[in-house]
């Protein structure tokens, strides 16, 4: 008798100490080949978006505002800082095909000389990182065909001055690579092409940019987020455009709080980029923090399940 119970309380005691190291392996080293989850609380950040999809059979719906300018000459008092502006809003639907494979359309108001704009995208996630760092990196893909449905312009050297139905698209590829660092940080690195078919009079067609964000996580429902576009402009375009137009050109920057409700990911944030598409803010952000013409925009998102089980 005693020695079964000896062995009885022996097998216990071993049981608890494998569970307690199974515990330890998964929380503190974590299992090889274990995915690294929520990189990023959202698909976006700022300006950029991040590797993140949403799952299979889900519906994202995401509302972006944009205001005027806080202060410089548009902004101040007389404008209530830039709240009786809007600069640009989109409404947009993103659905699940695959829990790394995301679809969705949109409709925004524009913040160029080209307006009315409908889009269309896809995302897909290629690549996770792993616990272990087998993977070091998460890699997505992001496309966009964006239409403008304005009237034609009467002006010959606008932007809008569509002649064929192809004049009025344009189409943005990214390649999203991101990394969680730490439970309390995240950093992305977008690469970004974006062609239009017409542009205004001795604009550029192609542009190349790079962009930056990260997310530092304050609290279980608070992290900060930010993001910085540089896009490589051809200089004698960029030269044409400032002298002669007066159109000056800047790298849109982005700062913010994300709030996580539980139901809800709420943004507010301030960015001097006017235009919430990467159409137009890669190519036409037309406004400097340095002048004051920044502006308060905030997106929320809202997540819904269309899975039968």
């Amino acid at each position: 008798m005693r020695n079964i119970l000896f062995i009885l309380l022996s097998f216990v005691s071993l049981t608890a100490y494998a569970q307690e190291d199974l515990e330890k392996l998964i929380t503190v080293e974590g299992l090889p080949n274990e995915k690294v989850t929520a990189t990023f609380k959202s698909g976006n950040l700022i300006n950029l978006k991040t590797t993140e999809t949403i799952h299979r059979h889900e519906m994202d719906f995401r509302v972006d505002h944009r205001f005027g300018d806080i202060a410089g000459s548009a902004g101040g008092a007389k404008n209530f800082f830039g709240l009786d502006n809007s600069t640009d809003i989109r409404i947009g639907f993103d659905y699940g095909l695959l829990d790394n494979l995301n679809i969705g359309i949109a409709r925004a108001k524009g913040a160029t000389e080209v307006r009315q704009l409908y889009e269309g995208n896809i995302k897909y996630r290629f690549i996770e990182q792993t616990v272990d760092d087998a993977v070091p990196v998460s890699i997505a893909v992001f496309g966009s065909t964006t239409l403008s449905a304005m009237g034609a312009a009467e002006d010959p050297q606008s932007a809008a001055s569509f002649t064929n139905f192809s004049d009025r698209l344009s189409y943005v590829t990214q390649l999203i690579i991101a990394r969680k660092f730490s439970s309390d940080l995240s950093l992305v690195l977008v690469p970004s092409y974006l062609h239009r078919n017409y542009t205004a009079y001795n604009d550029q067609n192609d542009i190349f940019a790079l962009g930056i964000g990260g997310r530092a996580k304050v609290s279980n429902r608070i992290a900060i987020v930010a993001d910085y576009l540089f896009p490589f402009r051809k200089s004698s375009n960029k030269k044409y455009r400032e002298e002669v137009s007066g159109q000056h050109y800047y790298n849109a920057m982005g700062v913010g709080l994300e709030l996580d409700t539980g139901g809800h990911i709420f943004h507010l944030n301030f960015t001097n980029a006017t235009a919430i598409q990467e159409s137009q803010f890669i190519s036409e952000t037309n406004s400097s923090w340095g002048k004051g013409q920044f502006r308060w925009g905030f997106s929320i998102a809202r997540r819904f399940n269309f899975s039968k089980t």
